[in-house]
């Protein structure tokens, strides 16, 4: 499994998902997306639909109908509904399940919970970890 930690020092989760959905049906892969706050989901569905116009992210929430026919999934819970095997923590929160790829989002207040994160998972032989930090409104990986 593969784990990408974004630090969100420039722009919330919901500017940066529309560009990770896109690149990941892109690789023909479906995503679900998840966070705890139903507030930020509702944003989150909204950027999908509006932060990349000249993109169409067809996606649908996990308590509405066809949820399994979405390539991109909104849902509270790492249950991929969607058959996902790409998942964005949107909120920063850890959870486990069993992806390909997850793409850890947190924000500076999370830092702490991150290392943590990052931590524990480097204990797994099977997990490759990568990190990602914005400089100059663009993605640079590193320390």
């Amino acid at each position: 499994m593969r784990v990408d930690f974004y630090q969100l020092t420039n722009d919330p989760a919901e500017h940066v998902l529309p560009l990770i959905a896109r690149n990941t049906l892109g690789t023909s892969q479906r995503l679900l997306v998840t966070s705890e706050d139903a507030a930020q989901r509702r944003r989150i569905g909204e950027a999908l639909w509006t932060r990349l116009p000249d993109t169409f992210l067809a996606h649908g929430h996990a308590d509405q109908p066809h949820a399994a026919r979405q390539p991109i999934l909104i849902s509270a819970e790492p249950d991929p509904a969607n058959g996902a095997r790409y998942l964005a923590l949107a909120d920063g929160i850890w959870r486990e399940g069993d992806f390909e790829r997850v793409f850890l989002l947190f924000p500076p207040a999370r830092i702490d919970d991150a290392r943590t994160c990052w931590r524990m998972l480097g204990t797994r032989e099977s997990v490759e970890r990568h990190y990602w930090r914005q400089e100059a409104g663009k993605w640079k990986e590193g320390p």
